[in-house]
Parts: structure tokens; sequence; C-alpha cells
């Protein structure tokens, strides 16, 4: 039997219930699915030994995620939240100092290769660690500090472990209905890419995923991630590498982000995947669209740039 794919205005009229608006992390699942994923995409690929070092990053996350105790949200801030529209969890308020210092310390006892940046990083006063936390967090965030490349995915991956568990804590009723749909409504943090999904509630429904607590939440297929225009939305892959990932692009607002579709590979994961597609987004740049924002595992100088030879195919959606 041949299922019909909904459209937009269908999608959209279905009870936000029955159609699983969110989905919540699990932190027995969550980091070990990412380690796997940037495993199983490291051989051949340009920034592969980048991408083995994520892994034992995110193995390191699975680890300390096990047995991480934070407390719960309590019902009062859940409450205040549905009743303002506004996020849960705001990402300003991170600061993770429990599990910073859990993941250091498993990264330095299993990551020789990472120990002068974890040095650097277990080194740092109290005020000084939360100051780099505000820089790395973006605008809106108030920071003189500039922004270490060396340590800033390190740190973004505490950020991650904490606000991961903390999401995971949580109940699909417990999330707000958020007046703008193009943030976390856990955390507020924009997504990293989007994924289309397979089984159960999930089935052919697509999902943009958070960078920082890896909540996904509900939006239709075919309309842009940043600006929510259903006009002019094209899609990229990159010729000869299949099409289980691709770039979403608006021709209204020239961003893009990649989207994952399970169905062409049930292995893609949203933010692995997008890490390890770099060629894409070199390509992407010279047809002249911007990332809506960067993938917290990866921070580049200004004046990192590559070419990876790459040609660029416009595909279907």
């Amino acid at each position: 039997m041949v299922q019909r794919i909904l459209e937009p205005a269908e999608i959209e009229s279905i009870d936000h219930i029955a159609i699983a608006r969110v989905r919540l992390p699990d932190r027995a699942e969550v980091f070990a699915a990412r380690a796997q994923r940037l495993r199983q995409l490291a051989p051949g690929n340009p920034i592969g030994p980048y991408l083995l070092l994520m892994a034992a990053v995110a193995e390191a996350q699975h680890v300390v995620a096990q047995s991480l105790d934070i407390a719960p949200l309590p019902p009062e801030a859940i409450d205040r939240a549905g009743e303002h529209c506004m996020p849960l969890l705001p990402a300003q308020d991170a600061g993770a100092p429990q599990a910073a210092a859990a993941m250091f310390e498993r990264l330095a006892a299993t990551t020789p290769e990472l120990a002068t940046p974890l040095a650097a990083l277990r080194a740092m006063p109290a005020d000084a660690l939360a100051n780099a936390v505000q820089a790395l967090l973006g605008p809106g965030h108030a920071s003189d500090t500039p922004i270490d490349t060396a340590t800033a995915p390190l740190l973004m991956a505490a950020l991650q472990l904490d606000r991961t568990v903390l999401a995971s804590q949580l109940h699909e009723k417990d999330l707000p209905m958020l007046d703008v749909h193009t943030v976390c409504p856990v955390c507020g943090t924009l997504p990293v890419a989007s994924i289309v999904r397979i089984g159960g509630r999930y089935q052919g429904l697509r999902y943009l995923h958070c960078g920082l607590c890896a909540t996904e939440w509900h939006m239709v297929r075919v309309k842009c991630s940043h600006c929510e225009t259903t006009e002019g939305i094209s899609y990229y892959a990159v010729e000869g590498q299949g099409d289980a990932l691709k770039a979403e692009t608006c021709g209204q607002c020239h961003h893009y982000r990649k989207i994952a579709y399970m169905e062409k590979d049930p292995m893609v994961e949203p933010l692995a995947d997008d890490l390890g597609s770099l060629a894409l987004d070199v390509m992407m740049g010279e047809a002249g669209y911007g990332r809506a924002n960067g993938n917290p595992l990866l921070w580049l100088a200004d004046d990192d740039d590559s070419d990876d030879g790459v040609a660029l195919a416009e595909v279907r959606g």
C-alpha cells in the first residue's frame, strides 16, 4: 500500500498531540547513537580524525549521562513557562558546572588527544567559565569574552550534557506552545538541522533538532525553518553522496539548514550528519546561501575556509 504524503496545510490541521509535536531525548540513547554515527561518517571524510575525536566526546557524554544527578524542573517552573509561552530551560541560564566537571574528568582519563584544551578548561575560574559560556551562546547573550575555538566544542558538549539530561526528565505534556516556532520549546535554542523520521507516531514527519538539549519539535515539510515561508524552497545534495542528507534552501531569506531522511538511511543523526557534511556547507556558501546557525561541536576561526572540489546537484525534495 502506498502512503500519501500530506500537504503542509493538512498536517497543520491535525491535532498536535496525535502527531507527536515534540520528541524528547532519551539519555540512554542520544549520545551513544551520535557517537556511533560519527564513527560511521569518519572513514574517507576530509575531517575524519575530528569526527572520531567528537565521537569520543559523545561517548563520554553518554557514560556521564547515565549517572548524572540533576534536579528536575519544578512544577511551578513548568506552569510559568506554559502560561507565558516561553521555553522551559532558557539557554542563557545554562551553567552546567556539575556536568562539565564530570565530563572533563572522563575525557581526561580516556582521550589524551584532548589534554591541552581540557587542562585550559579545568584551570579556568568559575567566573571566567561562566563568561565563556555566555560568549558561546551567541547573539543576545552579552559577553566580551573571545571564543577559543579549541575549547569551545568541549564546553558546548558539557552544556549539551546538562540540558539533555534535564530535557530527558520532562514529559510531552510539560512543553509549552511557543509563539516562535523556530526555536526549541525546551531551551529556546535554534535547531542545528532537521530530520524526517520513520516509525510509529513519527512516521513521515519532519522535526527540527535542537543542538543543545537534543529535543525535537515538529515542523511541516517544505517550509523554511529560519523564516517560516513556504515559498521558494529548494533542496540540494552533494552529487554522488546519496539522498539521506540535503540542504533545504530558502529563496526568501537565502538561508539553509540540512535535513536528514531516515527512510534513506535509518542511522542518520542530525547533529552528527550536519558535522560530517562540510562539503555541502562549502558548496551552499558558493551558491550564495548562508547557514542559519552553526554546529555546536565545530567552531572555526573567521579566516578558516576550504574547498573540497565536489559537485552539487539540485534534487527533488
